[in-house]
Protein backbone atom coordinates (compact mmCIF):
# COMPACT_ATOMS: atom_id res chain seq x y z
CA UNK A 1 0.00 0.00 0.00
CA UNK A 2 1.42 3.44 -0.58
CA UNK A 3 1.94 5.73 2.04
CA UNK A 4 0.46 9.46 2.73
CA UNK A 5 4.03 10.83 2.14
CA UNK A 6 5.16 7.82 -0.66
CA UNK A 7 5.23 9.07 -4.26
CA UNK A 8 3.95 5.74 -6.96
CA UNK A 9 7.64 5.55 -8.09
CA UNK A 10 9.04 5.33 -4.84
CA UNK A 11 6.55 2.61 -4.21
CA UNK A 12 7.33 1.00 -7.20
CA UNK A 13 11.18 0.79 -5.91
CA UNK A 14 10.31 -0.25 -2.97
CA UNK A 15 7.98 -3.06 -3.41
CA UNK A 16 9.52 -4.20 -6.74
CA UNK A 17 10.70 -7.39 -4.49
CA UNK A 18 6.85 -7.71 -3.72
CA UNK A 19 6.05 -7.75 -6.89
CA UNK A 20 8.41 -10.26 -8.02
CA UNK A 21 7.28 -12.76 -4.89
CA UNK A 22 3.60 -12.72 -5.61
CA UNK A 23 4.84 -13.33 -9.89
CA UNK A 24 6.58 -16.56 -8.19
CA UNK A 25 3.96 -17.90 -6.25
CA UNK A 26 1.15 -17.37 -8.75
CA UNK A 27 4.16 -19.43 -11.35
CA UNK A 28 4.60 -21.81 -8.54
CA UNK A 29 0.88 -22.85 -7.58
CA UNK A 30 -0.69 -22.72 -10.91
CA UNK A 31 1.48 -22.53 -14.01
CA UNK A 32 4.70 -24.78 -13.62
CA UNK A 33 2.93 -28.05 -12.19
CA UNK A 34 0.95 -28.01 -15.68
CA UNK A 35 4.17 -27.51 -17.57
CA UNK A 36 4.20 -30.54 -19.82
CA UNK A 37 0.92 -31.96 -17.58
CA UNK A 38 -2.39 -30.21 -19.30
CA UNK A 39 -5.12 -32.14 -19.30
CA UNK A 40 -7.16 -32.09 -22.68
CA UNK A 41 -9.97 -30.42 -20.86
CA UNK A 42 -7.48 -27.59 -19.50
CA UNK A 43 -6.54 -26.21 -22.90
CA UNK A 44 -9.38 -23.89 -25.45
CA UNK A 45 -9.18 -21.87 -28.07
CA UNK A 46 -10.22 -18.54 -28.26
CA UNK A 47 -10.14 -16.75 -31.60
CA UNK A 48 -8.13 -20.11 -33.58
CA UNK A 49 -6.60 -22.64 -33.11
CA UNK A 50 -3.15 -20.46 -32.84
CA UNK A 51 -4.86 -18.60 -30.34
CA UNK A 52 -4.93 -20.77 -26.98
CA UNK A 53 -5.80 -20.32 -23.22
CA UNK A 54 -5.15 -22.87 -20.60
CA UNK A 55 -6.14 -23.17 -17.15
CA UNK A 56 -2.90 -22.24 -16.18
CA UNK A 57 -3.32 -18.71 -17.73
CA UNK A 58 -6.85 -18.12 -16.12
CA UNK A 59 -5.77 -19.30 -12.27
CA UNK A 60 -2.79 -17.53 -12.66
CA UNK A 61 -3.86 -14.43 -13.72
CA UNK A 62 -6.65 -14.78 -11.15
CA UNK A 63 -3.86 -15.05 -8.45
CA UNK A 64 -1.76 -12.12 -9.38
CA UNK A 65 -4.83 -9.99 -9.90
CA UNK A 66 -5.82 -10.56 -6.03
CA UNK A 67 -2.24 -10.39 -4.76
CA UNK A 68 -1.52 -6.69 -7.10
CA UNK A 69 -4.67 -5.33 -6.12
CA UNK A 70 -3.73 -5.91 -2.50
CA UNK A 71 -0.39 -4.56 -2.80
CA UNK A 72 -1.46 -1.19 -3.99
CA UNK A 73 -5.56 -0.79 -2.75
CA UNK A 74 -7.07 1.44 -5.77
CA UNK A 75 -5.27 0.27 -8.51
CA UNK A 76 -6.35 -1.73 -11.38
CA UNK A 77 -5.39 -5.01 -13.23
CA UNK A 78 -5.82 -5.50 -16.77
CA UNK A 79 -5.07 -8.95 -17.87
CA UNK A 80 -5.26 -10.27 -21.09
CA UNK A 81 -8.15 -13.00 -20.13
CA UNK A 82 -10.06 -10.95 -18.31
CA UNK A 83 -10.12 -8.40 -21.44
CA UNK A 84 -10.96 -11.67 -23.79
CA UNK A 85 -13.99 -12.11 -21.43
CA UNK A 86 -15.15 -8.39 -21.09
CA UNK A 87 -13.03 -6.12 -23.53
CA UNK A 88 -14.07 -3.17 -22.14
CA UNK A 89 -11.82 -3.12 -18.86
CA UNK A 90 -8.73 -2.54 -21.21
CA UNK A 91 -9.53 1.10 -21.46
CA UNK A 92 -8.22 1.33 -17.70
CA UNK A 93 -4.95 1.60 -19.54
CA UNK A 94 -5.68 5.41 -20.60
CA UNK A 95 -7.70 6.34 -17.27
CA UNK A 96 -5.80 8.06 -14.26
CA UNK A 97 -5.82 5.02 -12.12
CA UNK A 98 -2.81 2.71 -11.73
CA UNK A 99 -2.92 -0.04 -13.75
CA UNK A 100 -1.06 -3.49 -13.36
CA UNK A 101 -0.67 -5.03 -17.02
CA UNK A 102 -0.64 -8.91 -16.80
CA UNK A 103 -0.19 -11.42 -19.12
CA UNK A 104 -0.20 -14.61 -16.92
CA UNK A 105 1.56 -17.03 -19.76
CA UNK A 106 3.29 -15.30 -22.50
CA UNK A 107 3.51 -17.84 -24.98
CA UNK A 108 0.66 -20.07 -24.51
CA UNK A 109 1.61 -22.12 -27.85
CA UNK A 110 5.09 -22.71 -26.58
CA UNK A 111 3.59 -24.03 -23.44
CA UNK A 112 0.76 -26.10 -24.37
CA UNK A 113 3.33 -27.97 -26.34
CA UNK A 114 5.63 -28.70 -23.04
CA UNK A 115 8.66 -25.90 -24.60
CA UNK A 116 10.09 -24.04 -22.05
CA UNK A 117 9.93 -20.57 -24.04
CA UNK A 118 7.10 -18.92 -22.07
CA UNK A 119 6.72 -16.71 -19.53
CA UNK A 120 4.84 -14.37 -16.81
CA UNK A 121 4.52 -10.62 -18.06
CA UNK A 122 3.39 -7.75 -15.55
CA UNK A 123 3.75 -3.93 -16.16
CA UNK A 124 2.90 -1.05 -14.17
CA UNK A 125 1.70 2.06 -15.84
CA UNK A 126 0.11 5.60 -15.01
CA UNK A 127 -1.91 7.98 -17.39
CA UNK A 128 -0.57 5.83 -20.00
CA UNK A 129 3.34 5.49 -19.00
CA UNK A 130 4.98 2.07 -18.32
CA UNK A 131 6.76 2.57 -14.82
CA UNK A 132 7.98 -0.65 -13.62
CA UNK A 133 8.04 -4.17 -15.53
CA UNK A 134 8.76 -7.84 -14.59
CA UNK A 135 9.65 -10.61 -16.42
CA UNK A 136 9.31 -14.47 -15.22
CA UNK A 137 10.63 -17.23 -17.31
CA UNK A 138 9.91 -19.85 -14.59
CA UNK A 139 11.23 -22.88 -16.11
CA UNK A 140 14.17 -20.87 -17.21
CA UNK A 141 14.30 -19.54 -13.51
CA UNK A 142 15.35 -16.26 -15.07
CA UNK A 143 13.67 -13.08 -13.39
CA UNK A 144 13.90 -9.60 -15.82
CA UNK A 145 12.81 -6.27 -13.83
CA UNK A 146 13.16 -2.57 -15.14
CA UNK A 147 11.72 0.81 -13.08
CA UNK A 148 11.74 3.48 -15.02
CA UNK A 149 14.84 5.80 -15.28
CA UNK A 150 16.41 2.97 -12.82
CA UNK A 151 18.04 1.02 -15.01
CA UNK A 152 17.15 -3.04 -16.01
CA UNK A 153 18.32 -6.15 -14.48
CA UNK A 154 18.44 -9.77 -15.00
CA UNK A 155 18.66 -11.84 -11.97
CA UNK A 156 19.90 -8.85 -10.09
CA UNK A 157 22.65 -8.00 -12.66
CA UNK A 158 22.36 -4.80 -15.02
CA UNK A 159 21.44 -5.16 -18.44
CA UNK A 160 22.82 -3.36 -20.97
CA UNK A 161 22.26 -3.95 -24.96
CA UNK A 162 24.59 -1.95 -26.34
CA UNK A 163 24.54 -1.28 -30.42
CA UNK A 164 25.12 -4.63 -32.85
CA UNK A 165 28.79 -5.70 -33.68
CA UNK A 166 29.73 -3.76 -37.29
CA UNK A 167 29.72 -6.37 -40.30
CA UNK A 168 26.86 -8.86 -39.39
CA UNK A 169 23.51 -9.44 -40.64
CA UNK A 170 20.86 -7.60 -38.19
CA UNK A 171 18.64 -10.28 -36.24
CA UNK A 172 14.73 -9.43 -36.07
CA UNK A 173 12.33 -11.13 -34.88
CA UNK A 174 8.87 -11.22 -36.77
CA UNK A 175 5.19 -11.10 -36.12
CA UNK A 176 4.03 -14.26 -37.52
CA UNK A 177 2.25 -13.88 -40.89
CA UNK A 178 -1.19 -15.46 -39.68
CA UNK A 179 -1.55 -12.21 -37.37
CA UNK A 180 -1.16 -9.52 -39.94
CA UNK A 181 -2.88 -7.64 -42.46
CA UNK A 182 -1.87 -7.12 -46.15
CA UNK A 183 0.05 -3.70 -45.71
CA UNK A 184 1.76 -5.15 -42.79
CA UNK A 185 2.44 -8.08 -44.42
CA UNK A 186 4.37 -5.71 -47.49
CA UNK A 187 5.67 -3.80 -44.51
CA UNK A 188 7.38 -6.40 -42.69
CA UNK A 189 8.82 -8.20 -45.96
CA UNK A 190 11.16 -5.38 -46.76
CA UNK A 191 13.28 -6.71 -43.73
CA UNK A 192 13.77 -9.94 -46.15
CA UNK A 193 16.41 -8.28 -47.26
CA UNK A 194 20.54 -7.68 -47.46
CA UNK A 195 22.18 -7.54 -44.41
CA UNK A 196 19.22 -8.23 -41.74
CA UNK A 197 17.94 -11.82 -40.98
CA UNK A 198 14.84 -12.00 -39.76
CA UNK A 199 13.08 -15.43 -38.26
CA UNK A 200 9.45 -16.07 -36.62
CA UNK A 201 9.09 -14.38 -33.17
CA UNK A 202 8.21 -16.57 -30.28
CA UNK A 203 6.98 -15.10 -26.82
CA UNK A 204 7.02 -11.64 -27.07
CA UNK A 205 8.17 -11.04 -23.46
CA UNK A 206 11.12 -13.77 -24.15
CA UNK A 207 12.05 -11.70 -27.37
CA UNK A 208 12.19 -8.37 -25.12
CA UNK A 209 14.63 -9.86 -22.99
CA UNK A 210 16.25 -11.11 -25.40
CA UNK A 211 16.92 -7.84 -27.20
CA UNK A 212 17.62 -6.56 -23.55
CA UNK A 213 20.72 -9.16 -23.48
CA UNK A 214 22.38 -7.86 -26.49
CA UNK A 215 21.21 -11.24 -27.82
CA UNK A 216 18.87 -10.04 -30.50
CA UNK A 217 19.35 -6.74 -32.82
CA UNK A 218 15.48 -6.39 -33.16
CA UNK A 219 11.74 -7.09 -32.77
CA UNK A 220 9.09 -6.10 -35.37
CA UNK A 221 5.42 -6.54 -34.38
CA UNK A 222 2.10 -6.26 -35.70
CA UNK A 223 0.25 -5.93 -33.01
CA UNK A 224 -0.43 -3.88 -30.03
CA UNK A 225 -1.70 -5.73 -26.83
CA UNK A 226 -0.63 -3.98 -23.91
CA UNK A 227 0.44 -7.23 -21.71
CA UNK A 228 2.56 -8.87 -24.64
CA UNK A 229 4.60 -5.46 -25.20
CA UNK A 230 4.54 -3.00 -22.03
CA UNK A 231 6.62 -5.28 -19.72
CA UNK A 232 9.32 -5.75 -22.73
CA UNK A 233 9.63 -2.70 -23.86
CA UNK A 234 10.29 -0.74 -20.66
CA UNK A 235 12.78 -3.33 -19.97
CA UNK A 236 14.67 -2.24 -23.64
CA UNK A 237 14.28 1.15 -22.62
CA UNK A 238 15.98 0.90 -19.68
CA UNK A 239 18.89 -1.64 -21.13
CA UNK A 240 20.21 1.44 -23.47
CA UNK A 241 17.13 0.28 -26.55
CA UNK A 242 14.48 2.05 -28.50
CA UNK A 243 11.48 1.51 -30.07
CA UNK A 244 9.38 2.97 -33.04
CA UNK A 245 6.59 2.92 -34.81
CA UNK A 246 5.58 3.14 -38.64
CA UNK A 247 5.17 7.04 -38.21
CA UNK A 248 8.77 7.24 -36.25
CA UNK A 249 7.09 7.82 -32.55
CA UNK A 250 7.69 5.97 -29.85
CA UNK A 251 5.33 2.88 -29.40
CA UNK A 252 2.31 3.92 -27.00
CA UNK A 253 0.88 1.44 -24.62
CA UNK A 254 -2.49 3.32 -24.36
CA UNK A 255 -2.91 2.22 -28.04
CA UNK A 256 -3.59 3.70 -31.48
CA UNK A 257 0.02 3.15 -32.74
CA UNK A 258 1.09 3.02 -36.59
CA UNK A 259 1.96 -0.25 -37.08
CA UNK A 260 4.00 -2.50 -37.77
CA UNK A 261 6.72 -1.08 -35.03
CA UNK A 262 9.75 -2.26 -33.72
CA UNK A 263 12.04 -1.93 -30.32
CA UNK A 264 15.66 -2.72 -31.00
CA UNK A 265 18.89 -3.08 -28.86
CA UNK A 266 19.93 0.74 -29.79
CA UNK A 267 18.29 3.81 -31.29
CA UNK A 268 20.69 3.73 -34.59
CA UNK A 269 19.23 0.07 -34.99
CA UNK A 270 15.67 0.97 -34.32
CA UNK A 271 15.69 3.76 -37.02
CA UNK A 272 16.94 0.75 -39.65
CA UNK A 273 14.33 -1.11 -38.92
CA UNK A 274 12.03 1.60 -38.96
CA UNK A 275 12.88 2.63 -42.14
CA UNK A 276 12.75 -0.53 -43.87
CA UNK A 277 9.12 -1.05 -42.52
CA UNK A 278 7.88 2.87 -43.72
CA UNK A 279 9.22 2.61 -47.18
CA UNK A 280 7.27 -0.49 -48.09
CA UNK A 281 4.43 -0.44 -45.54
Amino acid sequence: MIEETETIEEFLLHRSADVEEAVRKAAAAEILPRFRHLAEDEVDQKSGPHDLVTDADRLAERRLTEALGALLPGSLVVGEEAVHANPATYEAIQGDTPVWIVDPVDGTRQFVHGDAGFCTLVAFAHRGTVLASWTYAPVRDEFATAVRGRGAFLDGERLFAGPPAPGRDLTVATSHPDYTTPDQKRALRALWTDGVAPRPCGSAGLEYLAVARGELDAVAFSWEAAWDHAAGLLLVEEAGGAHLTLTGEPFRVTGANALPFTAARDAATARRVAELLRTSG
